[in-house]
């Protein structure tokens, strides 16, 4: 049994601006929230939700009838689910303490690739998370996070010699995005992952539900690993 608080803190991207070709706007990929939300709280875990600026918005592509379920659907337009009402009341990471947290998950959307590099408030619980010995975890575009969550003990990022997973080129590419993510001067995370000293693993298809685990460190690839990465992060944390 950890000794660590049973609490997650599972980051949410405050970008919510101009991303896409024809101008759409980027955010928050709903159930790359929703799906950590879920397994968390439904193995005991308080889950608090938090972004750098206290502030987020849904990335429209992420809602569509293609990109939800029939019962994601339902808790999406359900405004009195409790995840609905704590994304409502989402909190400012620095107004956190690192200490009430054992596990940390970043949930993703691109608009991670322009905020969670820089985001201090949110790598420093994840920081703290790491250096108590707890669980640090990312699913799709918020392993970007990663390179920038230094080891107190090395100075290094905390990938620095492990294996991770993220969104693949291939599937950037697939989206017609590689050349937007380039033009923006933004890292994508196979790059990021390689420039921290990580090995980069990847799913045979983009979409392929996949995880990788390294010790206290779980990540995975896409949308559609979502709940299976936060399945292995509860996983990782029961082991501790």
């Amino acid at each position: 049994m950890s000794p660590l608080p049973k609490r997650a803190l599972l980051a949410i991207t405050s970008y919510h601006g101009p991303f896409y070709p024809n101008g759409d706007n980027t955010g928050l990929y709903y159930t790359e929230a929703l799906h950590p939300y879920t397994v968390l709280t439904a193995a005991g875990f308080q889950v608090d939700l938090a972004s750098e600026t206290g502030e987020y918005g849904i990335d429209p592509h992420s809602v569509t009838k293609t990109a939800l379920t029939d019962a994601d659907a339902l808790v999406y337009n359900d405004k009195q689910n409790d995840f609905n009402q704590k994304l409502a009341q989402i909190k400012k990471a620095s107004d956190l303490d690192p200490t009430a947290y054992g596990l940390f998950f970043a949930s993703a959307g691109h608009a991670t690739l322009f905020d969670y590099p820089k985001a201090k408030g949110l790598i420093s619980i994840a920081e703290s998370v790491w250096a108590r010995g707890g669980v640090v975890s990312a699913v799709c575009h918020a392993p970007a996070i990663l390179p920038h969550i230094k080891d107190q003990a090395t100075g290094k990022s905390i990938i620095n010699g492990r294996t991770v997973t993220g969104f693949t080129d291939k599937g950037e590419v697939e989206l017609n995005l590689m050349d937007k993510i380039k033009e923006l001067g933004l890292v994508p995370i196979t790059q990021g992952a390689v420039q921290a000293g990580a090995t980069y693993k990847e799913p045979e298809g983009a979409f392929d539900v996949f995880t990788v685990v390294d010790g206290r460190l779980v990540t995975g690839a896409n949308p559609p690993s979502a709940h299976a990465t936060a399945v292995k992060a509860v996983e990782a944390f029961d082991k501790l």
